[in-house]
């Protein structure tokens, strides 16, 4: 295996997905997993880009089979990752993006070695709170669930492996990049990758 594995996780409303859509626009070495998910498609959303939208039982089916890497129920949803798709990109050299909550991560750091875990923070509550009323498509209910589970969320940031302050966004997309480039650096992957190479030039006398 010579693909990196990065998680990347958030409380609600921190601009996590907006940095991600970021980074697969300006890194095209990284590809995002695109979890299966029971909850309904917001506005915009399309089938198979954002999320693979299924049904409550379809998704407990594949629970069964076992075709989860990870998987978690966040705010009455369930989420999961497939990990047949997860170990072929892998194997090929992909490096892998995961965006999913602390439950998930913790699945993972479990299974994987060497995965690199990235947690993103709001410069503030009071950012965090305008950042979800701004979005205009939840309820007042619904924003107010989301803060209280906040500090829950901020309560597992020492889990993680870096952490990204999303003040300016093109500040903590350049911080989120350079932990990319620099995480396929390390040795063992290069070891693997340029195997050919490397020998090439043991063998020069």
């Amino acid at each position: 295996m010579s693909g990196n594995l990065f998680v990347i996780s958030a409380p609600s409303g921190a601009g996590k997905t907006s940095l991600v859509q970021r980074l697969l626009a300006i890194n095209s070495g990284i590809h995002l997993s695109i979890s299966y998910t029971t909850r309904a498609p917001r506005p915009g959303e399309v089938d198979g880009r954002e999320y693979h939208f299924v049904s409550r039982e379809a998704f407990m089916q594949m629970a069964e089979r076992g075709d989860f890497l990870e998987s978690a129920e966040v705010y009455g949803n369930l989420y999961g990752t497939s990990q047949s798709w997860i170990n072929a990109q892998l194997h090929s050299g992909t490096d892998i993006l995961l965006e999913i909550d602390w439950q998930g991560a913790a699945q993972v750091r479990k299974l994987f070695r060497g995965v690199l875990t990235i947690f993103i923070l709001p410069p503030s509550i009071q950012a965090l709170h305008s950042r979800l009323s701004g979005r205009g498509q939840d309820s007042a209910e619904v924003i107010a669930k989301r803060m209280a589970a906040a500090r829950d969320d901020i309560s597992h940031v020492s889990e993680f492996d870096y952490v990204i302050i999303n003040d300016t966004l093109e500040v903590a997309l350049q911080q989120l990049n350079a932990v990319v480039v620099a995480a396929r650096q390390q040795r063992d992957g290069q070891l693997v990758r340029h195997q050919h190479l490397i020998n090439q030039l043991q063998s020069l006398e």
